[in-house]
């Protein structure tokens, strides 16, 4: 089931019915792509056709921010819970390594993602990671053809929005892989570069707080989040 958000569908689904779905698409036979948009990425998608048709393609959207659950509510359509990428990836991993499913990670910055699959392969024993990539390259095709020689069925894609978005609506079915996920910055957490809020913060959905407090520069984007929450509540006002 489908819940519109201020323009965008999200898939209603528990972690662990996120986790099934997305292990369903990892084993199939052709290529489907996973985002997980934030109230900032929302209000992008509003913004831009181009981006909003990125989302729009996805095989599976998931609620990572806190904002999106909140702005639901407010809708009067509540979705089950949120679905941060970053906990969804590592459970996907659990899962892709009692399997056999491979593993391709694609961004940040060189060498961050040797650093995680380091850490990643001691966390999650058996995973196997075929591939690596950093983040900065200039074109696509060759990346795409580096997935594909790779041989993974999941690629994760840590480009930052909305740059991971739409190379994998363009490229990713050129990838080889199954399934890619949009994931952000999390290759730096599985890296150690970045540390994520403690897990009470977590629970108490204040991670962005935490962030805010640890980086104020990004109070220009935080501001953002109650402009998203009155958006939803006129929407509700005006019945849409």
């Amino acid at each position: 089931m489908k819940i519109d958000v201020l323009g965008v569908a999200f898939d209603d689904l528990t972690m662990d019915e996120a986790v099934a779905r997305g292990l369903a698409l990892a084993r199939g036979d052709g290529f489907a792509y996973a985002v997980t948009p934030n109230p900032e990425l929302v209000m992008m998608a509003q913004k831009d056709p181009d981006y909003a048709g990125a989302l729009a393609g996805a095989g599976l959207t998931l609620a990572d921010g806190v904002g999106v659950i909140y702005a639901a509510k407010l809708l009067g359509r509540p979705l089950k819970g949120r679905v941060p990428g970053v906990d969804f990836a590592g459970r996907l991993m659990e899962a892709m390594a009692r399997e056999g499913l491979s593993l391709f990670l694609l961004g940040a910055k060189p060498g961050v993602a040797e650093r995680a699959a380091e850490n990643l392969r001691a966390k999650y024993p058996g995973l196997t990671i075929c591939g690596i990539h950093d983040g900065y390259f200039q074109d696509p095709e060759p990346v795409a053809e580096a997935v594909r020689e790779s041989g993974a069925e999941v690629v994760f894609v840590c480009l930052g929005a909305p740059k991971q978005e739409r190379w994998m609506a363009q490229y990713g079915p050129r990838s080889g892989a199954h399934l890619a996920i949009g994931l952000g910055g999390s290759l730096d957490v599985f890296a150690g570069t970045v540390k994520r809020a403690p897990e009470g913060w977590q629970k108490l959905g204040l991670e962005w707080l935490y962030r805010l407090l640890k980086e104020p520069r990004r109070v220009g984007r935080m501001a953002k989040l109650p402009l998203f929450l009155c958006q939803a509540a006129w929407a509700r006002i005006r019945g849409k």
